[in-house]
């Protein structure tokens, strides 16, 4: 089983950036591909970003390209969330999740199985 902590969610102003944290225990001996989601009260879970186990490949939702940044550092079991020029439409909860890499990266968020608990972003504007 895995588990995460994400960290690194905090206020800030329109226009700034943040780096998110989404360290990965348990299971990590398993190929995972990693996912960015975010979610505000009334609405359904959106994907922002995911990454495969190497890093070889990345996906983002095209609200958040050019913006948002995901990485990984595997030795570390950390999976990174960069986001730079913050818009207010971007506040949310923001969670990790991992799938099996054997299926390869999705936007679904009912393919990853596996959750963190959310930090919060808020973008004052």
């Amino acid at each position: 089983q895995l588990q995460f902590v994400e960290s690194g969610g905090e206020l800030v102003q329109a226009g700034g950036s943040l780096r998110l944290s989404c360290a990965a225990s348990g299971r990590t001996n398993r190929s995972y591909v990693m996912g960015w989601f975010r979610q505000v009260p009334g609405k359904e879970r959106e994907f922002v970003a995911a990454i495969t186990w190497v890093g070889d490949s990345t996906n983002y939702a095209d609200s958040v390209k050019g913006r948002f940044t995901i990485s990984r550092d595997n030795a570390k079991t950390t999976v990174y969330l960069q986001m730079y020029s913050l818009k207010p439409e971007d506040t949310a909860v923001y969670y990790c999740a991992a799938r099996s890499a054997y299926w390869g990266i999705s936007k679904s968020k009912d393919d990853f199985p596996s959750w963190g608990q959310g930090t919060q972003v808020t973008v004052s504007s």
